[in-house]
């Protein structure tokens, strides 16, 4: 694993040397550390179905219990395969989709497999401290990759936000991870989980602090506006970072912390509430977009909303829903970036009001994205679509607040089903006054990243059965049902195929009235991700002048009252959540009454 790890970094240091010998054709060069990652979590997969897991720890710090510890168990396989499996795809489109005289090409280069790197080790890492380690070095360079062509004010500004919103809920973040160690005694992931600490109001406030950090860095509501500002970086940053790797750190945390911390009493409606509200108002806002990649990443926020409702619901079916989800997504959500990216790369556009005609012009792209895109609006027999019935009938025998969100999932589908088709529609569809678009020709190594992706979500419909295994490896370390789901493609007539069928029924309905729909969404509509941001940072720009003003005024005694004021409160907050003397004696104060009148 450490090799492994190791090789992505220093290849990534050698970048710039092989793109000035190689030019663009240096991805290939630089995909095999992911490729040869993808082989090496392929040929553990039957182990980590079994339940077995491989363990690496080295003591970083032994004062303080803290070591670089590595784990590979069920859910550590899937994050792997996707992180390294989609990697490798993504650095061979790179070489298709850059040209050798692309400025800054080495920089990316590297950054891209150092990211990858990052990403590899927070999967795996199995100590919280290194976890955020890992963590803020795929921050640092998620920032670097949307800034890519920084010459460019958008962004620089685009790699800011998600800079900003990402460190401070990693910081956070941290915080509760600290809270956490010191209750459970370790830094150890796998130990916390088995045996978690007594949920006392201070692990509660660990949790609210650790939910802080996952829900920025998947983009849930209300950290969901840096997400689609991300799209200023190249197709592949979005492809990779924005469908099947960073976003998918806070929905893996989730998933990695629930079976220890679901029963804490404010985790389920953090997680349910904002799950919900991200899922509908992101589908909402992708139907009124023109720019293709916009309505993917809205799209992109809506449904890690569903990922999070999932993967945070607390038991079982829900937890072999989101792992099947988690694959689900990124086996579609990947490719039509990718697709997107050839389009403008053929089209010299993304505005679905301009393109007309192109999937007469590039049919192999266009049948690669319907197939993408079936899998997104859950069509059978692809995988979408046995992720999403599985994810149905958890919700149908949870509690109460998870019938309420299955209610929001239901009107997220059809929101799905509704931008799903008006993607396709707007990418390659004839429209009427809209003359052909000129593009020019796509080779297969360009077309091979996303038709693979595709096909991958094709054959493994009819044979989700064969992750079965796997999924409820990581699935079983929640308590059993009384009739645990299983994952197969055709559960017979039921609920859960009538409430596929409401919403397939409700998007082709809101797509047939798009011209309404988008009237309504625009009058509907919420604050950009610009307007936004602009206003917290004036907001703390202000309450920074106030702070100033009011403890600098050239007064000592304002400036000791200050210090003093800061020091009580920190000691004051630290007895009243840890307080020492709970379970000790009452405190002594004297033998006998007259010795509290007297003293010595």
């Amino acid at each position: 694993m450490t090799a492994l790890i190791l090789c992505h970094f220093v290849l990534a240091a050698c970048a710039s040397l092989l793109v000035r010998r190689l030019g663009r054709r240096a991805f290939l060069v630089l995909a095999l550390p992911p490729a040869a990652t993808t082989a090496w979590a392929a040929v553990r997969w039957e182990g980590a179905a079994d339940g077995e897991a491989v363990t690496w720890s080295w003591q970083w710090i032994p004062a303080y219990d803290v070591s670089v510890a590595l784990r590979l168990d069920a859910l550590a396989e899937l994050m792997v395969l996707l992180a390294a499996g989609i990697g490798t795809l993504v650095l061979l489109y790179c070489a298709s989709y850059f040209d050798d005289d692309a400025p800054g090409l080495a920089g990316f280069a590297g950054n891209l497999l150092a990211f990858a790197g990052a990403m590899l080790a927070l999967v795996l890492a199995d100590d919280l401290i290194s976890l955020y380690v890992f963590w803020e070095l795929t921050t640092v360079f998620s920032f670097l990759l949307i800034g890519y062509g920084g010459e460019r004010k958008h962004n620089r500004r685009s790699a800011l936000q998600a800079l900003t919103v990402t460190t401070l809920g990693g910081l956070a973040m941290l915080v509760g991870f600290l809270i956490i160690g010191e209750a459970a005694g370790t830094y150890r992931i796998s130990t916390i989980v088995a045996g978690p600490p007594e949920p006392t109001p201070a692990v509660s406030v660990a949790v609210v602090l650790v939910l802080c950090g996952a829900l920025s860095k998947s983009a849930i509501w209300p950290f969901s506006l840096w997400l689609p500002n991300a799209m200023a970086a190249p197709t592949p940053v979005s492809a990779y970072l924005h469908a099947a790797a960073m976003v998918k750190a806070g929905i893996y945390l989730v998933a990695r912390l629930a079976p220890a911390f679901a029963d804490v009493p404010v985790w389920r409606p953090a997680v349910l509430v904002l799950g919900s509200a991200t899922m509908l108002l992101g589908g909402w806002r992708a139907l009124r977009l023109n720019d293709l990649k916009l309505v993917l990443a809205y799209g992109t926020v809506s449904q890690l909303g569903f990922l999070i409702v999932l993967a945070g619901a607390g038991h079982r079916d829900a937890a072999l829903a989101a792992a099947a989800m988690i694959l689900g997504h990124a086996l579609f959500k990947a490719p039509l970036f990718l697709v997107t990216g050839i389009v403008d790369h053929a089209a010299g556009t993304r505005d679905l009001r301009r393109l007309s005609g192109v999937g007469r012009s590039l049919p192999h792209v266009c049948a690669v994205a319907v197939l993408a895109a079936a899998s997104m609006a859950a069509i059978p027999p692809l995988l979408g679509f046995a992720a999403k019935e599985a994810a149905f009938e958890a919700l149908l025998h949870g509690t109460a607040t998870e019938r309420w969100a299955l209610a929001a999932t239901v009107v997220g589908s059809a929101l799905t089903t509704a931008y799903t088709v008006r993607f396709v529609w707007g990418a390659f569809a004839r429209k009427p006054g809209v003359a052909d678009t000129p593009v020019h020709r796509v080779g297969p190594a360009f077309l091979a990243p996303p038709a693979l992706l595709a096909a991958l979500g094709l054959v493994l419909g009819p044979g989700v059965g064969l992750t079965d295994r796997l999924f409820a490896a990581y699935a079983d370390t929640f308590p059993a049902p009384a009739h645990p789901y299983h994952l197969a493609l055709w559960h017979g007539f039921g609920t859960a195929l009538l409430l596929s069928a409401l919403a397939w029924a409700g998007g082709a309905l809101l797509f047939a009235r798009r011209s309404t729909v988008t009237r309504l969404s625009r009058r509907i509509a919420w604050p950009t991700a610009d307007s936004v941001f602009g206003q917290l940072l004036l907001g703390l720009e202000r309450l920074a002048l106030q702070v100033t003003g009011f403890v600098q005024r050239g007064s000592l005694s304002v400036y000791l009252a200050t210090v003093l004021a800061v020091v009580l409160t920190a000691q004051l907050a630290v007895l009243a959540t840890d307080r020492p003397w709970r379970g000790a004696a009452a405190p002594r104060l004297w033998d006998a009454p007259l010795q509290g009148r007297w003293r010595y």
